[in-house]
């Protein structure tokens, strides 16, 4: 593994709420193709046309099992909506993140990169890292640390941007 993952924040208290850092200009997302819990494969072009928030995490990291429970909330409320929650287990294997969930239950894709090859093409320096990838593949929000991913402001902001990038607002009125 090439990157030495730290768990950012821990115990430093709570989340930082609503807060999400702009990318501008928006690279194009790295390449993404993993298996998860159940053994079906996801590629990031899967979700070409539609939002995808990607969340680099490790049950033994604080912060990330501190955010766990908002972004189930985030899925809850955005996935019907046709937004991706997609969480990158890093260096894990699959029964140490099922039994996890036991605690930690999600219905969002648990993506497993036990190998941390996934997490070295990605601009992560430490966990929890979360990036929002808007419909054209690119990387439009970065996270660094635990977030309130249901917070008002961050769903607002996901509404918006796959409002922004809809068939429908890039039709003359």
């Amino acid at each position: 593994m090439g990157l030495i993952l730290v768990a950012l924040l821990a115990g430093t208290g709570a989340a930082d709420t609503g807060t999400l850092t702009g990318i501008e200009p928006r690279p194009e997302a790295p390449p993404l193709e993993l298996g998860d819990l159940d053994g079906r494969e996801h590629t990031l072009g899967d979700y070409r046309g539609q939002v995808v928030v990607v969340n680099f995490w490790a049950t033994w990291c604080p912060p990330c099992r501190e955010e766990l429970p908002s972004l189930q909330r985030l899925w809850d409320t955005l996935g019907p909506e046709g937004l991706v929650v997609l969480g990158v287990n890093v260096g894990e294997d699959a029964d140490r993140i099922f039994f996890f969930t036991a605690d930690y239950p999600v219905d969002f894709p648990l993506l497993l990169d036990r190998a941390a090859n996934a997490i070295d093409t990605w601009p992560v320096r430490g966990i929890p890292t979360t990036f929002v990838i808007d419909p054209e593949g690119r990387i439009a929000y970065r996270a660094i640390g635990a977030r309130e991913f249901d917070h008002p402001d961050i769903v607002e902001r996901l509404r918006e941007l796959r409002r922004t990038h809809s068939p429908e607002a890039a039709m003359p009125e």
